[in-house]
């Protein structure tokens, strides 16, 4: 079955009692047994709920995987990976992601005695050094989080299995219409359902999806006990976005690729980050695993001033300056004081979030309007 028909009909079923063919909400905190400890495999909505169920199904089927689990956030499906995981234990990952996920890694579990190693991922080489006998884990993001690495996942694939790591990749901005890890090598892949596979800025939400039983297992029993489990309404938002994912990445990639061109040649423009160009690093390796280059694009303004770069990106009229990403709208971001807030600045300098860097999340509209906006808040800068 092709993408574009799994993304509308897999997990997707007629409800067996009225025919409705979109799957209903299942608004509802329990389950009427008919005996005690007897009933039709549902108990509890924590641990599970109809609505949720179909949206694993389609989610599983969009990355080839066996088994999806949703959660309340992205966050909450990584920290649900890290759970598994006791004090001593070492994982090594990119010195370019997420601030959300550094601040959890740094904040959150170092104190509980599990050691980071921020690691340049651009050669999957650079893992060997890091790996000791406590390496439990490699977790990547690709591309990453704003400067578009790229992190050649069957690579990482192979050390991890040679020395018998669990490997997690970060999928978010590829979205599996562009990219499936598991395919690649990869144990678990791990989505923020509020981006691209919601798609329109009005759900917050988490995925993993594995292949392994036993893993599969560990995941749920970590969900059910921690309670990290998302709404059935958020469930339906999400399942209703995923119906046009495949339209709308059409559209991104396209929008993509025209604001890409359009800033490389713009004179007030240092770096454009887009992993389509071919002097991007491991260009050829996007080529290879995605099947386009995606609509994230990261600038760097040739004028140094952060203050400079703010009135930038106040001056827009389409693009919105926001956090998050992969909505139908165009949004624009100041890594260094928004998602990247947390990471300390001589960390994020060393990979390139500087001050005057702005990450543009391209939308689904007239590109040519996407183009004017970006003209007329460059005039800003002398």
């Amino acid at each position: 079955m092709k993408f574009g028909t799994k993304a509308i009909h897999a997990g997707a079923n007629p409800d067996p009692s009225t025919g409705a063919i979109m799957t209903p909400i299942f608004q509802t905190s329990t389950y009427v047994q008919e005996a005690p400890g007897v009933n039709k495999g549902y108990g509890y909505g924590r641990g599970q709920n109809p609505t949720r169920d179909a949206l694993q199904e389609n989610i599983a089927a969009l990355e080839n995987g066996k088994h999806a689990l949703c959660f309340s956030s992205g966050m909450a499906a990584t920290d649900a990976v890290l759970r598994m995981l006791k004090p001593g234990d070492e994982v090594i990952t990119g010195d370019d992601i997420y601030g959300g996920s550094y601040r959890l890694f740094v904040n959150m579990y170092e104190p509980m005695g599990i050691k980071f190693h921020f690691v340049d991922l651009t050669d999957a080489e650079n893992i060997q050094p890091h790996i000791t006998t406590n390496t439990k884990m490699i977790w990547v993001e690709t591309p990453t989080n704003p400067t578009m690495q790229i992190v050649d996942i069957a690579a990482c694939a192979e050390i991890a299995k040679a020395k018998d790591l669990l490997f997690v990749v970060d999928n978010t901005f590829a979205s599996p219409y562009l990219q499936n890890p598991l395919d690649l090598g990869a144990d678990i892949v791990m989505h923020s359902a509020t981006k691209y596979l919601g798609g329109h800025s009005d759900v917050i939400m988490g995925a993993l999806i594995c292949n392994r039983d036993e893993l599969f297992k560990k995941l749920y029993f970590i969900l059910n006990s921690c309670g990290s489990n998302p709404g059935p309404m958020d469930s339906f938002l999400v399942m209703r976005g995923i119906k046009t994912l495949h339209l709308r990445m059409e559209r991104h990639c396209f929008n993509g690729r025209k604001v890409a061109e359009y800033l490389k040649n713009h004179p007030k423009i240092d770096i454009v980050y887009w992993p389509g160009f071919p002097d991007h690093k491991n260009h050829e390796v996007a080529k290879r695993q995605m099947r386009d280059f995606g609509g994230m694009v990261s600038i760097v303004l040739k004028d140094k001033s952060i203050e400079n770069t703010f009135k930038v990106a106040s001056s827009f009229q389409v693009f919105s300056l926001a956090e998050s990403l992969g909505g139908v709208e165009s949004l624009i971001n100041h890594p260094a004081t928004m998602t990247h807030g947390s990471v300390p600045k001589e960390d994020r300098e060393r990979v390139g979030v500087v001050d005057n860097m702005l990450r543009l999340s391209v939308g689904v509209e007239d590109y040519e309007d996407l183009i004017a906006d970006l003209e007329n808040a460059l005039k800003e800068l002398n």
